[in-house]
């Protein structure tokens, strides 16, 4: 089913989800407690401060005001009747250059001030140089009254705000740390299941979390420990065969070596169908061996091509290698691995084998080359699987398990091994290992 584009922005993992679960719940609870503070409290302090204001409006024009004798103006005479500076009156000209212009309408101020009133006030904020309230009466609607309220800081964070980012913070925090513990059974569980996929079985994961990360992290425990004694048993089962197959075939062997000259034909057949039989042991026994090399070092891998050249004893086997660096690895697995190689070249190619060597952003690599028949692209994967052989034009020799050893190792060792066919014809195998960081 295709997905949506909005489907794309939407969090995937289990943590992202419960994070922006978590966000959108404080997201809520943040916009219904300002709403709240705001009703109940916010909106109440400024209905008291309107409240107060009109009473003093309206005690200023109670008794009338005088115009005219001693020639004063209306504002000359509302501002002698203030007292101690409380209120400042201006007319329109006189408002507009001390910054009426400047100011902010409030239209649910300008409605209480107008029911306190008794008429239609308009009420305007000023915060440039500090809290500043200006209102229109309707007594005189042509003069501004401007009130100042001292103590106001304006660049002080507000107790509300400062209530909102801490909350909001502190619930933050808190979500992110909530959701991290979660999780982190889940991340310890998938790092155990990659090592059981690489044949290490980790002691018993602790029972950590909710009660259903607990569940599935007892359940891995049960399972690991099975896979665990399952391997055991296999181990011990093809040891034991192993070492029963091999006692009676030394006395097939030391039998055939009292034959008769005359019969030295049948004695040299069943002395290669002993060594067959025993190679095909030593498969099996290198199969079913805990390849976990606890001497990992740093590896050179064109040393080990060399040796692995002398010691099959073949001039035929063309070298080209480059500078591939060290390696993290154990070199006697990795040894392994190119034996197979040329093992398998040996036996299936028309007698040309080439091994090279290099580097690139994955790590160091060798390529173990044949120019053999190949084989069908859609059976390279196959090969890969134990007691898997390819088709008759590669032969039917052997057990079929030298290239599940080899991934067995080479997964081990955290690289990787891939085959193709050469466009000159025969196999082209190629395996990567980790480059060397040393601690």
């Amino acid at each position: 089913m295709k997905r949506r584009w909005w489907q794309y922005l939407l969090p995937r993992s289990a943590f992202s989800q419960t994070v922006t679960l978590i966000a959108c719940l404080l997201l809520i609870n943040q916009l219904v407690s300002y709403l709240t503070v705001t009703i109940y409290f916010i909106k109440p302090s400024y209905q008291q401060i309107n409240q107060l204001i009109a009473r003093q409006i309206n005690l200023l024009f109670a008794d009338g005001v005088d115009i005219g004798r001693e020639h004063l103006t209306l504002v000359d005479a509302l501002n002698a009747k203030v007292h101690g500076g409380e209120m400042q009156i201006f007319n329109q000209k006189q408002a507009r250059e001390a910054g009426i212009d400047d100011t902010t309408y409030y239209g649910f101020l300008s409605s209480q001030m107008s029911d306190y009133l008794g008429g239609a006030a308009e009420v305007r904020i000023s915060q440039h140089h500090g809290l500043q309230i200006w209102i229109k009466p309707p007594q005189a609607p042509s003069v501004w009254i401007q009130v100042p309220l001292d103590g106001w800081n304006e660049e002080a964070l507000s107790p509300l705000n400062l209530y909102l980012i801490v909350i909001g913070a502190l619930s933050v925090a808190g979500g992110w740390w909530f959701a991290r513990q979660q999780n982190r059974p889940l991340r310890r569980l998938r790092h155990a299941a990659l090592g059981v996929s690489r044949g290490e079985y980790p002691e018993p994961l602790p029972l950590a979390g909710s009660s259903e990360i607990m569940e599935v992290t007892n359940t891995f425990n049960q399972m690991a420990a099975s896979m665990k004694q399952l391997e055991q048993d296999r181990a011990l089962l093809m040891a034991g065969i192993s070492h029963d197959l091999r006692t009676p075939l030394t006395r097939i062997r030391l039998a055939s070596e009292m034959m008769s000259e005359q019969d030295a034909y049948l004695r040299d057949g069943i002395v290669n169908d002993i060594e067959d039989m025993d190679a095909i042991i030593n498969q099996f026994i290198a199969y079913i061996r805990n390849d976990r090399q606890q001497d990992r070092s740093a590896v050179d891998i064109n040393a080990l091509i060399h040796d692995v050249a002398q010691a099959e004893n073949r001039t035929d086997i063309a070298l080209q290698l480059g500078d591939c660096g060290q390696v993290n690895a154990s070199a006697v697995a990795i040894k392994r691995v190119l034996s197979n190689l040329v093992e398998n070249a040996r036996r299936y190619g028309n007698g040309w084998i080439q091994i090279s060597s290099g580097s690139d952003d994955e790590g160091g690599y060798f390529i173990v080359e044949d120019n053999g028949p190949g084989i069908p692209p859609e059976q390279v994967e196959q090969l890969f699987q134990p007691f898997t052989q390819g088709d008759s034009a590669r032969g039917s020799m052997g057990s079929g398990l030298g290239l599940a050893i080899i991934r067995r190792i080479v997964a081990r060792h955290h690289g990787r091994v891939e085959l193709s066919n050469r466009p000159q014809g025969g196999l082209c195998a190629k395996v990567w290992l980790p480059r060397w960081q040393q601690a």
